[in-house]
């Protein structure tokens, strides 16, 4: 507790008093989730970095539902700077639903997520902002040297990085580093599902942003756990089956379900020919039609035709209108701390 003492002494020193501000220019948000010995060490770095940018800015801590006493210490520091804010989840949605509630809360020009682990570095933060004054609309962190381990998550990232690019059609070498800055205007039509806050670089692409990538550090965990493992690998792979179909069937998804659905509609035809076949014209020579399956599988395949033709444009629809006609979020609010009035 000493430790939290001495280091929240600093951050009271180099805090802002606290009044009403202006809008920031840019916001950083961080999603949290059981890091409690980093927050303090992570934040002074923080206000070291944005002092150096020589544009306002604010720090959005979303706590996705932290065990430890991850809340504790982020209340302590939205107390000591007034730039902070701090947006508690009820539970922990994962980090998808975290950086939903990241981008929701930001009210900064260029939005900037990383992580709360100490393994991206903030100074980071100002490279980022000078590459995109060069007229880019999204500039992407790359950890060239990713201080990870090899089996578990760089060889996976790798695989999954080049199969990203290729099927997005956006060739990003790290679409697994959180470190990334946005112009607000290219995430304003994302919608966040799954695990697919990897993917807005792409999802920005598609709606015209320009999009680039720098090498950044990456520093190895020095406190608290990994909370990513293989097991997420799995729910990258049938995310990655969505973005391609967004990609290609967005406007028309009848092209893929309709193609489908010929197929089946095909091979119940050809099933039905052959039973015709067996049961008139007696081809092949003294088949038995009694027990061939063919009949069975004319009448499967044909509704199973129609099926496709509809139950997945109708499955789709029903979870998108149900989300985002309502605007409704993915992620319900504890408290909102440090959310007053601004100057305009």
């Amino acid at each position: 507790m000493k430790l939290y003492d001495e280091q929240e002494e600093t951050l009271v020193a180099n805090a802002a008093p606290t009044e009403a501000r202006a809008m920031p220019e840019v916001s950083v948000f961080l999603p949290v989730y059981n890091e409690e010995p980093n927050l303090l060490p992570l934040h002074a770095k923080l206000d070291e970095a944005l002092k150096a940018l020589g544009r306002s800015a604010e720090i959005i801590y979303v706590d996705d539902g932290s065990s430890d006493g991850s809340l504790s210490v982020l209340r302590q520091i939205a107390r000591r700077d007034d730039r902070v804010r701090v947006v508690a989840l009820k539970r922990n949605y994962g980090q998808t639903a975290a950086m939903a509630a990241g981008i929701d809360a930001a009210e900064g020009d260029v939005l900037i997520p990383m992580d709360a682990d100490l393994q991206n570095d903030p100074a980071d933060i100002i490279r980022l902002l000078n590459k995109m004054d060069e007229g880019y609309d999204v500039v992407s962190g790359w950890r060239k040297n990713r201080q990870d381990t090899l089996v578990t998550r760089k060889i996976p990232s790798m695989i999954a990085n080049r199969l990203i690019s290729w099927i997005g059609g956006v060739p990003l070498h790290d679409y697994g580093c959180s470190l990334k800055a946005y112009r607000r205007e290219s995430l304003e039509d994302v919608k966040l599902y799954g695990e697919m806050h990897r993917f807005i670089p792409i999802y920005a692409a598609w709606a015209g942003a320009r999009v680039t990538e720098i090498p950044v550090a990456h520093h190895p965990r020095t406190m608290g756990q990994s909370k990513y493992g293989l097991s997420r690998t799995i729910k990258v792979i049938f995310d990655l089956v969505t973005i391609k179909f967004m990609a290609s069937y967005q406007t028309k998804p009848l092209y893929l379900f309709g193609f489908a659905g010929l197929l089946t509609f095909g091979v119940s035809l050809l099933s039905a020919l052959l039973a015709c076949l067996m049961k008139f014209a007696d081809w092949p020579h003294h088949a038995d039609f009694i027990q061939t399956p063919l009949p069975v599988m004319a009448m499967v395949m044909l509704v199973l035709g129609i099926q496709l033709f509809l139950m997945g444009l109708l499955a789709e629809m029903l979870v998108r209108t149900y989300h985002e006609s309502q605007s409704k979020r993915i992620y319900a609010v504890r408290e909102r701390i440090g959310f007053g009035s601004r100057e305009s």
